[in-house]
């Protein structure tokens, strides 16, 4: 934080030799303004001082930091972040009382002088030694003004703030000429404007009117006679005269200011005397910065506009020149958050999962065709208590996510049958599916040497009654893995890569994913941001459009206001329309007859599909409406509760699927935020019912036999005899993938069904 000023005082002797040598300086300078060359060499003689006529012409204001104002769709505040807490305001708008008292005890010849008060020194130099203390400052409030800047200028930084208040001759030099520069070019009543907005009032208020709004509660236009006093009184030193820890002290600091309004003649002796027979009268707001004072609990969609703000090259070229512009504040940031739909998301998670349960929930939705973030929410609370999380579970790790996402299970089987069905595969494809099996190989990657299946892993379906063969639609509906083993072995891993590039599904941790057959069962930590946003390209008939939280910005700079450039969503056709209304077909099978029935919606048109991961360690729920998508995640984020016999929401589940539990929460959260909004249908097209089993040959026109197979291609034909449906040795185990050593929260092993 900004250094702050000292709360003790000097000793007369140290008093005396400050405005000695302030009496000192100003001579010199004056000296230096008359006699520019003499006055370089006299102060460079003795190797302390810059040259007055070296030093920069120009000063320039710096823009006052100020609080960013965070609102939601409607025009409604979200939150108040900010470094400093300031709002800037006219003269106009400062209470007359305030401007007389602030002079009256801190200039009281402001209006007399010139940006040096000679007089002024003098004057304070004997009061002083007369007092023993210090009564009376010697540097005007231009002078002040100046030291603030170069203040305001140094941020945060502690190096520079120490170089901006540091106690020597070249720096108060540099402050009397630039002091000079701002007498001419500003004039008075600006100059005392600019003071009120940035001087420091301890409590964390910077400016009048923040001060005001901290001890009072009110405006700066509506501060009283003892009001002003007492906030005048703090400036010479906020710790000394804070009103909340020292109210006596506060008291005697006012009534000071207020006989030397009444010895200036700017009040009556009387008013004095009345005014400092009044209480305190404090009506103290305590600061309310940052995202975690969020409404609606939006924290976590506020932290993501702050994260995304810092993160994306539109608003600077790097992080620090970013930062910059966010620690300044004075921005308006109007969102995408629609607070229909964010009520609806918080108020679906706390029915169903408590923030004391072991295992966390979070929720996104998205608008399809648009990009729009709608809602952000989770189980547990922004905060850093117990049963509270700093982090993002619904965005990735440059976000302020998880480490690597969370494993997504069989949500992940609907973009292998995409890259699938858009390289020509037919949706009534048949596969043997049997109960287990070897994962195939070897199977071609994109431009590197195949996978091959070396330590014999292993897929196996939910249960060993699931044994094909089977087609699409009842393997998506029943969530079958070796089918869809099968079918990303037929296809290769390149296809489904290159899909994954388009709808802009990576890891949790930025990369892309892994080509191994295992992928088709979820076994790569996403995000439920990346998941729900991947979904609504299947709802917007195939065309990704990129996230975004930011409808506009605008900047408040001096008395104008100007907007910034945002970023904007792109969109690109991921997929044809043909292909993405067939996976909206397969996935409202899923919920009309499938897995994910729990999760239905009465009133409208719905699709989606549910995940598992081994171990029970995650659930998923991701689906969609025509106009809304949304992912739904459960499980514990450091990865280490499987969810078994456990209770969540206050009920008991012997075993947690993604239709028991994420189903509900998707189903109460996108109800709640499409009331009132339009339900269109679906496009959609025919796929036959699955009235009897294939022999899993394929349809006609498949590929036929490669490597020698017979007909429906070579997974039908190479595991259509398997015996009793090991395909493996005895005791083979599915495959489990490494997981980092600090995952926060990460990967867990494979893909169940649901």
């Amino acid at each position: 934080m900004p250094k702050k000023r000292s709360g003790g005082g000097l000793s007369a002797t140290q008093s005396a030799a400050k405005f000695l040598g302030v009496s000192v300086l100003a001579g010199a300078v004056m000296a230096g303004i008359a006699l520019p060359a003499a006055g370089a060499l006299g102060l460079a003689a003795k190797g302390s001082v810059q040259g007055f006529d070296e030093i920069p012409a120009n000063l320039k204001s710096p823009q006052l930091s100020q609080r960013t104002t965070i609102l939601d769709s409607r025009g409604d505040q979200i939150a108040s972040v900010y470094s400093r807490d300031r709002t800037v305001v006219e003269l106009k708008d400062i209470s007359p009382y305030m401007q007389k008292s602030i002079v009256a005890i801190e200039d009281s010849r402001f209006y007399q002088h010139g940006a040096i008060d000679l007089k002024g020194v003098l004057r304070a130099l004997n009061k002083n030694a007369q007092s023993g203390g210090v009564a009376q400052g010697a540097s005007t409030l231009t002078q002040q003004l100046v030291k603030n800047y170069f203040i305001e200028e140094a941020g945060d930084d502690p190096t520079k703030v120490a170089q901006a208040t540091q106690q020597t001759l070249g720096r108060k030099v540099r402050e009397l000429k630039y002091a000079i520069q701002i007498e001419e070019k500003l004039g008075k009543k600006k100059i005392l404007e600019n003071y009120l907005n940035i001087t420091f009032f301890g409590e964390q208020a910077y400016g009048i009117e923040a001060a005001a709004q901290r001890y009072f509660s009110k405006h700066a236009k509506d501060l009283n006679l003892q009001e002003s006093a007492l906030l005048a009184g703090i400036v010479q030193s906020p710790s000394r005269y804070d009103p909340v820890n020292d109210e006596a002290e506060a008291t005697k600091r006012r009534n000071t200011v207020l006989q030397r309004m009444a010895e200036l003649g700017d009040i009556s002796q009387a008013e004095a005397d009345r005014a400092g027979q009044e209480p305190l009268g404090l009506r103290v707001s305590h600061p309310k910065n940052g995202c975690i004072t969020a409404t609606r609990d939006s924290a976590f969609f506020c932290k993501y506009v702050e994260n995304v703000f810092l993160t994306d090259p539109v608003f600077g070229k790097s992080r620090e020149e970013r930062a910059k512009v966010w620690n300044k504040g004075g921005l308006t940031i109007r969102t995408t958050l629609d607070p229909q739909a964010q009520k609806s998301v918080q108020d679906s998670l706390k029915e169903h999962v408590y923030k004391s349960d072991s295992v966390a929930a979070a929720t996104t939705l998205v608008q399809p065709g648009t990009g729009k973030v709608l809602a952000m929410g989770q189980s547990k609370p922004f905060g850093y208590a117990k049963d509270e999380t700093e982090y993002n579970f619904s965005v990735d790790r440059d976000l302020g996510g998880s480490n690597f996402g969370f494993p997504t299970g069989s949500t992940f089987k609907p973009f292998v049958a995409a890259a699938a069905i858009e390289g020509g595969k037919p949706p009534t494809q048949a596969y043997s599916a049997p109960y287990k099996m070897a994962y195939p190989s070897p199977v071609q990657r994109c431009g590197s040497t195949p996978y091959r299946n070396t330590e014999n892993e292993m897929a196996e379906n939910e249960n060993e009654s699931e044994k094909g063969p089977y087609r699409m639609k009842e393997a998506m509906a029943k969530s079958v893995n070796t089918y869809f083993v099968q079918l990303i072995s037929d296809i290769g891993l390149c296809p489904v890569a290159k899909m994954a590039d388009k709808l802009h599904v990576v890891q949790g941790d930025g990369s892309k994913l892994p080509q191994t057959p295992a992928i088709a069962l979820g076994a790569i930590g996403l995000s439920p941001l990346t998941m729900a946003n991947a979904y609504a390209t299947f709802a917007a008939r195939g065309m990704y459009c990129t996230p975004v939280a930011i409808e506009s910005i605008t900047e408040r700079s001096g008395d104008e206001e100007k907007s910034l450039p945002v970023p904007k969503s792109t969109c690109s056709r991921a997929m044809n329309q043909k292909t993405a209304d067939t996976v909206n077909t397969l996935l409202r099978d899923v919920i009309d007859s499938g897995t994910g029935q729990e999760a239905g919606l009465n009133d409208r048109d719905s699709a989606g599909k549910t995940g598992t991961t081994d171990e029970r360690k995650n659930a998923w729920f991701v689906g969609y409406t025509p106009n809304m998508s949304g992912a739904v995640w459960v499980g514990s984020a450091r990865q280490d509760v499987q969810m078994n016999n456990i209770t969540i929401g206050g009920t008991f589940h012997p075993l947690v699927f993604g239709g028991g539990v994420p189903g509900p929460i998707w189903r109460d959260a996108m109800s709640g935020a499409l009331v009132g909004k339009d339900a269109p249908d679906f496009s959609t097209v025919d796929i036959p019912d699955d009235e009897e089993k294939g022999d899993g040959r394929g349809d006609k026109g498949d590929d036929g036999g490669r490597q020698g197979t017979p007909g429906g291609g070579l997974i039908g034909g190479l595991f259509g005899g398997l015996t009793g449906g090991n395909g493996g040795r005895p005791g083979a185990v599915k495959p489990k993938p490494k997981v980092p050593g600090n995952l926060v929260q990460g990967n867990a092993n494979g893909g169940r069904r649901n």
